[in-house]
């Protein structure tokens, strides 16, 4: 089954709100085998959303709506739906009089106006409101499923999930669902990734693949459909086998998790601890680490030495590495080693990590914008720092360089550099 969803709301177009259901409608849906192929958001404007539904009707065999079953005059998606099919509009008993129960000893036109959520298109099976007044919907006619739901998506997500899945299971049968594993890599860019497995992606149809990439890592989904979850774990077997043989040296996780976890993960399984110094990078690999819950066991510190008089002083580093005739200066691999060492020992971790680089938007010491070095020290082994030439902006180069960090952090634990 093909699916549309229609976002009704002039507040989507405008910005005003984010279209979240959306999302969780396409998550949901998929998870019942349902392929949602297009998703379209119209104002409140009858003629436009009439015109959407005719649209949404000749490409899809169901159709989503959220939005536009509110009180007001302007919540027009049941009128629209009723007019294009050619019906009427009915009145739902049951939340009529759990509206007229809430409003009890108001304003009658508090009644009047709010009797208009208590309305179906005719002929739709009701779908209950746990959470607020509006009842949505859900009918066939024409070929065409179609399902009424609330905007607010505290309101949306419960009918959904309770009366709309039932009756899209009614409606369906057993179908096969989609089943997903989100694998994650650090370590390469996603063009690299998709030239590693560049056979597979364009050889796929069952399991598909696909990549997504974000500023430090990239994911690969493969999934496939499958009635049981022990008949896609068969299927995709295979697949996961060969990318895991050829990414082992980049793959860190087969869930949907954070290379910042996977490293607090490492390291509490090892009861071991890491702390860093960052330049360039402000702080932001402590931030990483200590978004993760648990984190207070494995990360004991860092220092943000953005000056060179706190790298000396805090760090420990030696100011013939800093300046003077000669000198490497604080962007250079011997000042990434020493920062990583002084970090380490001031800190008494089990592993430390350090960046220096400049980030941008100008030189700095007459080197060029994206230049990082990385480095890595660990207890009773010799300190090793990498060097890069990142591109991007400011803040890319800065998360790109965290999150090498974390990966160079990963490598180690896992015995892999």
């Amino acid at each position: 089954m093909r699916a549309e969803i229609i976002a009704v709301g002039t507040e989507l177009l405008l910005g005003q709100i984010v279209n979240t259901n959306a999302q969780f409608l396409s998550q949901r849906l998929a998870e019942l085998g349902i392929d949602v192929y297009f998703q379209t958001v119209v104002g409140d404007n009858e003629g436009r959303l009439r015109q959407a539904i005719a649209v949404a009707e000749s490409r899809a065999d169901l159709v989503l709506f959220t939005g536009g079953l509110g009180p007001t005059m302007d919540d027009l998606t049941r009128d629209a739906l009723a007019a294009h099919l050619d019906v009427g509009i009915e009145m739902h008993e049951p939340t009529l009089a759990k509206i007229e129960a809430m409003f009890a000893g108001r304003e009658p036109s508090l009644i009047a106006i709010n009797r208009r959520q208590a309305m179906l298109v005719e002929g739709a099976s009701p779908l209950r409101n746990d959470a607020g007044l509006a009842v949505g919907s859900a009918l066939a006619a024409g070929g065409t499923h179609y399902m009424l739901l609330p905007g607010p998506p505290r309101e949306m997500k419960p009918m959904f999930l309770n009366d709309g899945t039932a009756w899209l299971k009614e409606k369906l049968g057993e179908a096969a669902s989609l089943h997903s594993v989100m694998l994650r890599f650090c370590g390469i860019g996603e063009s690299a990734l998709e030239e590693l497995f560049k056979d597979l992606i364009e050889a796929q149809r069952d399991p598909t693949l696909a990549t997504y990439a974000k500023e430090g890592e990239v994911a690969l989904r493969v999934s496939t459909k499958a009635l049981t979850a022990e008949e896609a774990q068969a299927r995709l077997a295979p697949t996961l086998q060969e990318i895991r043989r050829r990414g082992e040296r980049y793959l860190y996780a087969e869930r949907d998790v954070a290379l910042e976890a996977e490293v607090i993960r490492l390291l509490a399984e090892q009861r071991r601890t890491i702390s860093c110094a960052e330049s360039c990078t402000g702080g932001l690999i402590a931030t990483l680490l200590t978004t993760v819950p648990g984190s207070a066991d494995a990360f004991l510190g860092g220092v943000v030495s953005y000056s060179n008089p706190v790298k000396r002083d805090l760090l420990g580093v030696d100011e013939a590495l800093l300046e003077g005739d000669g000198a490497p200066g604080a962007v250079s691999e011997e000042t990434a080693k020493a920062m990583a060492e002084g970090v380490r020992q001031a800190t008494d971790t089990d592993l430390a990590l350090s960046v220096t680089g400049v980030a941008g938007p100008a030189s700095s010491e007459g080197k060029p914008v994206g230049l990082v070095f990385i480095g890595i020290a660990e207890r009773g082994k010799p300190v090793r720092a990498e060097k890069l030439q990142l591109q991007g902006d400011r803040e890319g180069i800065r998360i790109r360089a965290a999150k090498r960090a974390l990966y160079m952090a990963w490598l180690r634990l896992t015995g892999k550099d």
